[in-house]
């Protein structure tokens, strides 16, 4: 089936999904989380083939991103079911004024209509998408890396018997089959049939997107996350908090790549972080250090463009700066805007942080790795938005909805 095929397959379901009450959305989702469950030997081993056909082109790290196993597809499954204990967002009157006139004048959330997303090699977004366009009234359309196809495929036949259980189309859930650049460029000039395109990957894709969509289309950009260790933080939590924000699952979004450490205690401050890091770890970190870090320990000397990458890895930059205002500044310049943070036991400067950076999610002595949609309260989530309209940060079920105006009258005439 062609890409066009698949579009207007899922354009026809939007008419099905606006009959759609909250019972058939939660029950078509329960059945759905049941479904993922049933098929996950199906599932696991269509994974398998994925996996094993991307060793040895990727990362350790991005394998382990690839890979599923029971447990996995468990929490896919919970993901589902938790979206049907969060409010519907369709209907919900946002504003309602009444006129001099005698008009009633209703601001109502409504679903975007087709929704699109393309992503990379984390077969867990096909199911979280899915969940997420279903109980916000959308239809999907989703485009997987090609790492992450056979998995993909698997999951979407999986959640269609649900689907088919509970008597909703399965056109509402639609996969493309094709993974070249072609099929990525049909999505993101596919005016008439989406609504609404979210590229969920890397910035290669972002900026494809950026460069070619002609439809709307909202960035979930890449996350060169900070934490800034300031000089009256507690160094102990400081550690804590950096060997999560970095180790704890390196390859995902909201992961730690930079770390600034202020000058006045960088000589205790930074053998103590190397020690963490390096020395005993599970899995060592390769420090990456400014010409000031260096002073103090040793490390890899930073490359020009270090503070400005995603490694998506066990590797962090690390920077030594001379106050909070620098620390600022220095994110200004290199951030995506996607989580940073600051260590500090001095509330001048942690709302002087708070409110001079301008990311999506601005943390005070909290590890980046919450900016999540599950984390936040949202269910699953869509994506993390890096830009300011519309929907900035974990894009939950209410960034999927628009709105229309519903007037009411009886007889009124202009």
């Amino acid at each position: 089936m062609t890409t066009l095929d698949i579009l207007k397959k899922a354009k026809a379901a939007e008419k099905e999904m606006l009959r759609l009450t909250t019972e058939d959305k939660n029950r078509a989702l329960s059945s759905m989380a049941q479904a993922l469950e049933s098929e996950a030997e199906a599932i696991l081993e269509a994974n398998t083939g994925d996996v094993e056909a991307a060793r040895g082109h990727i990362s350790d790290v991005m394998i382990d991103r690839l890979s599923l196993d029971k447990g996995r597809i468990v929490d896919m499954a919970d993901g589902l079911r938790a979206l049907i204990d969060l409010p519907d967002p369709v209907g919900k009157v946002l504003e309602r004024n009444v006129l001099p006139n005698g008009l009633i004048v209703e601001k109502t959330s409504v679903a975007m209509g087709v929704v699109a997303i393309i992503y990379e090699s984390r077969p867990n977004v096909t199911s979280d998408a899915a969940g997420l366009a279903l109980k916000s009234g959308n239809v999907c359309v989703l485009r997987s890396g090609k790492e992450a196809y056979l998995s993909a495929a698997a999951i979407v036949d999986a959640m269609r018997k649900g689907l088919s259980d509970a008597g909703v189309s399965p056109y509402v859930i639609n996969l493309v089959n094709d993974t070249s650049r072609q099929s990525a460029n049909e999505l993101m000039t596919a005016d008439g049939y989406i609504d609404l395109l979210i590229p969920r990957g890397g910035p290669g894709l972002i900026n494809a997107c950026v460069r070619n969509a002609t439809v709307p289309c909202i960035q979930t950009g890449t996350g060169i996350c900070h934490i800034y260790v300031d000089k009256y933080a507690d160094l102990d939590m400081a550690l804590n908090i950096i060997e999560n924000a970095k180790t704890s699952r390196p390859s995902v979004c909201n992961a730690e790549e930079v770390c600034l450490v202020n000058a006045d205690i960088a000589s205790e401050f930074l053998p103590m972080l190397k020690d963490r890091l390096t020395a005993g770890a599970k899995h060592p970190v390769e420090l990456r250090l400014d010409e000031r870090a260096a002073e103090v320990i040793e490390g890899t000397p930073a490359g020009e463009n270090d503070f400005d990458t995603e490694f998506l890895d066990y590797v962090l930059a690390v920077g030594v700066v001379d106050d909070v205002d620098e620390a600022i500044r220095h994110i200004a310049e290199h951030s995506t805007h996607h989580s940073d943070a600051i260590i500090t036991g001095n509330s001048d400067n942690a709302d002087k942080f708070c409110r001079e950076t301008d990311s999506a999610a601005v943390y005070v002595n909290a590890s980046t790795r919450f900016t999540d949609g599950g984390q936040f309260g949202l269910g699953c989530e869509m994506g993390i938005s890096t830009q300011k309209l519309h929907a900035r940060g974990p894009m939950g079920l209410r960034e999927l909805t628009t709105y229309k105006y519903i007037v009411k009258g009886n007889g009124q005439i202009r």
